[in-house]
């Protein structure tokens, strides 16, 4: 099976001005459905719950550890983020606070998640929303875990190879039903799983390693994009997304997912904030 595996560079973590695109927009501006991005977003930091604000708006209360949100359209402009502790007062100091341009056009997921040694980070990662072959589905899988290299096995066997934190890898298989685990590189110990993965042909599913080793809360968390359509009114470029169960340690239940509230053109700043995209090979720390 050919693999083709791409990751997305950290970007800083720091009250400067990040961007996700060259261009640097003035504010957030009305875009057409081609101009808008559709953006996800996972919280994969156990242990971490927060209350969002953009532009002095409160937009995500209580985002907890395990939740994955479905892709959302937002609108190309500059925004104001800050983020605090669940419950604490806004008035107060944040705990980070940025300044964002949003891009336009593109379909991304952003993870906030752990590094290998369990340091706080965020990625941003590229979803491949393309045409899959005839009875093909596309398998992606993200190591966001304070863990250390594993393999990813379907069906017992290994799929990826190595793969360490914070890389990704992609592939095409089999439309079907697999079981999935992963286990430690090189070895049969199992770090999380098994658990059932419906690999709808024509689909791309984005599956999360997440969790610390350490505290053995290692999770999985599984979200599929649907085949190539056009953009609803309003929406932007890229398929729908839906959460498919995600499994906990040692096959445990489904993982938390979260609805998006009414989204603004200012709301948008959420899905946006903290990360720069980029590429890397994955497995390894070196750029493209």
């Amino acid at each position: 099976m050919n693999l083709r595996s791409t990751t997305l560079a950290l970007s800083a973590i720091g009250a400067t001005v990040l961007t996700l695109t060259a261009a640097t927009s003035a504010g957030a501006v009305t875009a057409t459905d081609e101009d808008r991005a559709m953006v996800s977003v996972f919280h994969g930091v156990p242990g971490l719950t927060v209350d969002v604000y953009a532009n002095g708006d409160e937009l995500l209360p209580d985002f907890a550890p395990g939740s994955l949100t479905g892709p959302q359209p937002l609108e190309p402009g500059t925004y104001d983020i800050e983020l605090f502790k669940a419950g604490a007062d806004p008035d107060g100091e944040p705990a980070l606070q940025k300044k964002v341009d949003v891009p336009a056009g593109a379909n991304a997921s952003l993870v906030a998640h752990l590094t290998e040694d369990g340091t706080p980070r965020l990625d941003a990662y590229v979803n491949d929303v393309s045409e899959v072959p005839d009875g093909k589905s596309r398998l992606t899988v993200r190591h966001v875990a304070a863990a250390p290299a594993v393999d990813v096995r379907a069906d017992g066997k290994a799929v990826f190879k190595d793969l360490k934190n914070p890389a990704e890898a992609t592939t095409e298989v089999n439309a079907g039903t697999v079981d999935a685990d992963v286990v430690l590189a090189g070895t049969d110990t199992v770090a999380v799983g098994p658990a059932e993965l419906p690999l709808r042909e024509g689909t791309s599913n984005v599956v999360y390693a997440w969790g610390s080793a350490e505290d053995k809360n290692l999770a999985l968390k599984v979200q599929t994009f649907e085949a190539p359509q056009s953009a609803p009114a309003g929406g932007g470029a890229g398929g729908t997304g839906s959460m498919a169960a995600a499994a906990g340690p040692n096959g445990s239940g489904p993982g938390e997912s979260v609805a998006w509230p009414a989204w603004s053109a200012a709301s948008a700043a959420v899905l946006a904030g903290a990360f720069t995209l980029g590429r890397r090979r994955a497995g390894t720390g070196d750029s493209d």
